[in-house]
């Protein structure tokens, strides 16, 4: 009898297994490794962070506790008191002999209120960290519209991994006086996908500043955070430790399309629902094609936008695609308190693809970014919860009647936006 239970446990353990961590045969996973040669690994933890306050308190955890590096890269720093926070703390690390690198973006520092100075960067070298503006804005100017790093990826010790839509500002916590409360994801990983967020880094850091970054120190390989790490947010799902998770890194002339074609494949072989949420769904043509496609094959798709928006232009577009995937079959969920800036989306209840990407033609065709791709059905279920929470508490459902009531004027201007969509 005892044999016979144990042969039993043998047969179907690998079946469990699957189960929890939903990559089974996926199609979206075999198309990343197949055309793109993403590398997936199967014993990751993740754990989701829903707003900005989460995502410092976990961050600044692990930066205290960091003993051999940190690496951060970001759109932008804004020059506020949480940056202030995060730079007192890389300071001190780096005084205790911490290799500490970070590398933000010159438009991303350039456009937003409270940018990093030249003396703010003097001071940060002199304190030992090394910190790089790619593609600082000046003359011409022109050239620095093109291709601009979106992504925002931060790794410890070769062993923690921080990425999703958050840069380093305020406002993450404290929201906006113009919207309000500032809604975002943020995700932190352990595991063997660390590695490929570190080479994210270590790669374009060597790019950028003509070093030879590289070494054992930066891949720790099977050393597990959790034995290093203590006091962070725990993955409590089932599958902690067995996430199947790859990076999607776009890199303008070498990996151009991997973020926009993973979206559209992802829209045609989808089987049952999809859930996205996203900031400037103002898209591409050919993202509008997949999800009319998706919608007509009878795939469930729902679609959460923001009401509010930092950016002029963007809401009339938005309403514009929502007012038409509403007509064709889609739910609509607009998110009325502040401005949802989240890029995510959960797939037939096994998979989430989320990043920095937004479903613009600047992040699809034009920037760097950074996404990554869980299929893991219990990741699914711990991100759907979050996205519940938000209908439900947040959110209202987009009706016919709320198509009528817009004026024609209102919805002729949404109409003429939605022709240069390409270049917002």
């Amino acid at each position: 009898m005892r044999q016979t239970l144990l042969t039993l446990l043998f047969i179907f353990t690998p079946i469990i297994a699957l189960a929890h961590t939903g990559r089974s045969d996926s199609a979206i996973v075999r198309f990343l490794e197949t055309n793109y040669d993403v590398r997936f690994s199967d014993n990751n933890s993740m754990v989701l962070f829903k707003n900005g306050q989460e995502k410092f308190d976990d961050l600044f955890k692990a930066v205290n506790q960091a003993r051999q590096s940190i690496h951060l890269e970001y759109f932008n720093f804004r020059n506020d008191s949480i940056s202030h926070l995060l730079f007192g703390l890389l300071k001190a690390k780096a005084a205790q002999g911490v290799e500490v690198r970070a590398i933000f973006d010159g438009f991303g520092n350039t456009s937003n209120d409270r940018p990093i100075r030249a003396h703010h960067l003097e001071d940060l070298r002199k304190a030992g960290i090394d910190i790089v503006e790619f593609d600082r804005i000046g003359p011409p100017y022109f050239q620095n519209s093109f291709f601009r790093d979106h992504r925002k990826v931060v790794v410890i010790d070769g062993m923690l991994a921080y990425t999703g839509g958050m840069n380093v500002a305020d406002y993450y916590i404290t929201g906006k006086p113009e919207f309000g409360p500032w809604r975002d994801l943020h995700c932190r990983i352990e595991g063997d996908a660390v590695a490929e967020l570190q080479k994210v880094f270590i790669d374009f850091w060597n790019k950028e500043t003509g070093e030879n970054l590289s070494g054992p120190q930066y891949y720790p390989g099977e050393k597990l955070a959790t034995d290093y790490f203590f006091g962070l947010k725990a993955d409590t799902t089932c599958s902690r430790r067995a996430k199947t998770i790859g990076v999607a890194n776009r890199v303008p002339r070498k990996s151009a399309s991997i973020i926009e074609d993973t979206f559209v494949e992802i829209f045609n072989t989808a089987q049952r629902n999809i859930r996205l949420v996203n900031p400037y769904f103002t898209l591409t043509k050919r993202m509008s094609r997949a999800i009319e496609r998706a919608i007509k094959r009878g795939v469930s798709v729902e679609i959460m936008v923001s009401a509010k928006s930092d950016i002029p232009v963007t809401p009339n577009v938005v309403e514009y695609y929502s007012d038409r995937f509403r007509r064709m079959g889609a739910t609509i969920h607009v998110f009325k308190d502040g401005f949802h800036h989240a890029k995510a989306m959960m797939v037939d209840d096994q998979y989430i693809f989320m990043g920095s990407a937004n479903l613009n033609g600047r992040s699809l065709r034009i920037d760097y970014e950074c996404n990554i791709l869980v299929a893991d059905s219990a990741a699914t279920q711990a991100l759907y919860d979050i996205y519940l929470q938000d209908i439900e508490q947040h959110s209202v459902t987009l009706t016919a009647a709320d198509t009528v009531r817009r004026p024609l004027l209102r919805r002729f201007v949404n109409w003429a936006y939605h022709l240069i969509a390409a270049i917002l």
